[in-house]
C-alpha cells in the first residue's frame, strides 16, 4: 500500500538537456522548429503516397508507416518538453513518466522493425524481381507491419512493467528531456540487477533489425555486382542509399546511447537522444524524397492538386 501511494504523489523533475538558462532557451527554439516540420513533412510524405496509385507498392506502404510512426515518436516526447518550458515547470508525474517511456520505447522498436523489413522489401525486389509480387504480397506486408508493432509491444512492456514496481526515494531529477529508462533507473532506491538485465536484452532485441538490414544489403550488393551493367548497378545503389543514410544515422546515435554501462550515464547523452527522437524523424521525409523521383513527382502532384 505505501508504494503505490508513493506512485499516485510522486513526480519527477525532467532535467532537460542543459542547467543553463540560456541554452535552454536555445533547445526550446530549437525543438519549436523541428517538431512542426516533423509533422508537416511526415505529413506530407503519407498523403503524397496515399494520393499517387503509382506509388501504392510495398515499398512505399512501409515507407508511410514509417513516417506515421515517426510522427508519433516525436509527438510522445517534443510536446511534453515544450509545454514544460512555457510553462517554467520540469515536473512529471509518476503515472505520465511511465507512460511516456512505454510509448518511446514502443516507437521506437518499431521504427527499428520497419527499417529492417524495408530492408528485406528491397532485398526481394533487387534479387528475385519475378518472384517479388509473389514474396512481398499485400497479405505479406500487412503480417509484416502487424509483426512489427506486435514485437514492438512485446519487448517494451516488461521494461514497463518491471520499472512502475521500483521504489524510488531521495533524488527524484531525471537526466533527461523525457523519461529515459536508464535514467529511472539510476533513480531508483530498489534492487534494480533484473532491471538492468532485461534492458540490455531489450537493447539486443531492438538490434535484431539491424542484423536483419546487413543480411539484407550483404544480399542486394551480391546480386549487383553480379550485373555487368553499370547503370543497373548505380540504380539499385541509388534505391537503398536512403534507406542506408537513415539506418546509419539512426543506429548510430542509438548504440552511441545506451551501448555503454549505467554507470556512466550523464546528462549530456540527453543531447544524442536529439539526434534519434527529434533530428532523424525530422530528416526522413527530405532524407526520401530529395533522392528520390518518384516521391518528388507525387510530392509536386499533391502541391498542384491543392493549390488548383
Amino acid at each position: 500500500m505505501r508504494e503505490e501511494n508513493q506512485s499516485s504523489t510522486l513526480d519527477f523533475i525532467l532535467l532537460g538537456l542543459t542547467s543553463q538558462q540560456e541554452q535552454e532557451d536555445f533547445f526550446f527554439i530549437l525543438f519549436l522548429f523541428i517538431y512542426p516540420i516533423t509533422l508537416i513533412g511526415n505529413m506530407l510524405i503519407i498523403l503524397a503516397i496515399h494520393f499517387d496509385i503509382r506509388l501504392h507498392n510495398p515499398m512505399y506502404f512501409f515507407l508511410a508507416n514509417l513516417s506515421l510512426v515517426d510522427i508519433f515518436f516525436s509527438s510522445v516526447t517534443i510536446p511534453k518538453m515544450l509545454a514544460n518550458h512555457l510553462l517554467g515547470s520540469k515536473s512529471i508525474s509518476f503515472g505520465r513518466c511511465i507512460t511516456q517511456m512505454y510509448f518511446m520505447l514502443v516507437m521506437a522498436n518499431v521504427d527499428s522493425y520497419i527499417l529492417a523489413v524495408m530492408a528485406y522489401d528491397r532485398a526481394v525486389a533487387i534479387s528475385r524481381p519475378l518472384h517479388y509480387t509473389t514474396i512481398v504480397s499485400p497479405k505479406s506486408c500487412i503480417l509484416l507491419l502487424v509483426g512489427s508493432w506486435m514485437v514492438g509491444n512485446a519487448n517494451s512492456l516488461p521494461h514497463t512493467l518491471l520499472t512502475a514496481s521500483l521504489s524510488f526515494c531521495g533524488n527524484q531529477e531525471v537526466a533527461n528531456f523525457y523519461c529515459d529508462i536508464a535514467s529511472l533507473l539510476k533513480l531508483s532506491c530498489s534492487d534494480i540487477y533484473l532491471n538492468v538485465k532485461m534492458m540490455y536484452l531489450g537493447v539486443g532485441v531492438f538490434c535484431m533489425p539491424l542484423l536483419c538490414i546487413i543480411i539484407s544489403y550483404v544480399w542486394v550488393f551480391s546480386t549487383v555486382l553480379r550485373v555487368p551493367s553499370t547503370k543497373g548497378v548505380l540504380k539499385a545503389f541509388s534505391t537503398c542509399g536512403s534507406h542506408l543514410t537513415v539506418v546509419s544515422l539512426y543506429y548510430g546515435t542509438v548504440m552511441g546511447m545506451y551501448f555503454r554501462p549505467l554507470t556512466s550515464y550523464s546528462l549530456k547523452d540527453a543531447v544524442l537522444t536529439v539526434m534519434y527522437m527529434a533530428v532523424t524523424p525530422m530528416l526522413n521525409p527530405f532524407i526520401y524524397s530529395l533522392r528520390n523521383r518518384d516521391m518528388k513527382a507525387a510530392l509536386r502532384k499533391l502541391f498542384c492538386k491543392r493549390i488548383s
